[in-house]
């Protein structure tokens, strides 16, 4: 039988097989954390995460904030809501054992990583223009973002897909479990968003990259002084190179 994204019930299938060790024709794993399983089909363009119990804790603070799942639901689903792309969410449910699962739209691009340290490497020609277009541009939306009054609850590259179109960047933010909104958005949150994006080395990363990034991004958030914007860059910035050093990662 073939695998319908618009039917939950086949979806709800693949989750039970995939939760129990099974692979479904057409579907491929893909690497993450202990406590996630994540699969993808590609000719439906849909994603799968199992979301496995975690300690007893987090089961207590389910009950009050919702279950991860149901987080990172209403996270996307207020993000689509405001007109900021999200990944659609399809089905989702339980799994025997405590476990939760669901199914979302798989967005279109690669993550701002892979544009940066792999796809526009180069740094001359038609390369460095797209990449300094795509700086510009995720500045902005991430700007937009934040002045929208929503703050990711973790912001690496990774965590942004980024697709040209017709020349223009449009942007995905993936990972929507711990996205809140709070108006005004606290400093301390966005200081980390920004200190977060900030976590590729100086190879991949130049200042004037950094530089274009945040430009873009205090356009969107006119409520900053001049001086409050370059005290919360340079933060961002020595935050960001103190954790890459004491990871090894300098």
């Amino acid at each position: 039988m073939t695998t319908s994204a618009e039917d939950p019930e086949q979806l709800h299938e693949c989750a039970r097989q995939l939760a129990a060790g099974e692979l479904p024709a057409g579907w491929d794993i893909v690497p993450g954390s202990s406590y996630s399983r994540v699969a993808v089909n590609a000719g439906l363009k849909v994603y799968y995460k199992e979301f496995r119990p975690r300690s007893p804790l987090q089961r207590l603070l389910a009950l009050l904030w919702g279950s991860r799942v149901t987080r990172a639901r209403r996270g996307s689903d207020a993000l689509l809501y405001a007109g900021i792309e999200a990944p659609a969410n399809l089905a989702w449910g339980s799994l025997p054992g405590g476990g939760e699962y669901m199914f979302t739209r798989a967005a279109a691009g690669q993550d701002v990583a892979s544009w940066l340290t792999t796809t526009l490497a180069t740094r001359s020609g038609e390369a460095l223009a797209t990449r300094r277009k795509l700086l510009a541009a995720l500045g902005i939306f991430v700007g937009r973002v934040h002045a929208t009054g929503f703050v990711p609850g973790e912001l690496k590259p990774g965590d942004v897909l980024a697709d040209l179109l017709d020349d223009r960047f449009q942007f995905t933010l993936i990972n929507n479990e711990r996205t809140v909104k709070k108006m005004p958005p606290p400093g301390r949150m966005l200081l980390r968003n920004l200190m977060e994006l900030n976590l590729l080395p100086p190879s991949a990363l130049s200042r004037t990259d950094r530089m274009r990034f945040f430009v873009g991004w205090r356009r969107q958030l006119r409520e900053l002084s001049p001086i409050e914007a370059k005290v919360v860059a340079a933060e961002a910035y020595h935050w960001a190179m103190r954790l890459m050093y004491e990871r090894g990662q300098l």
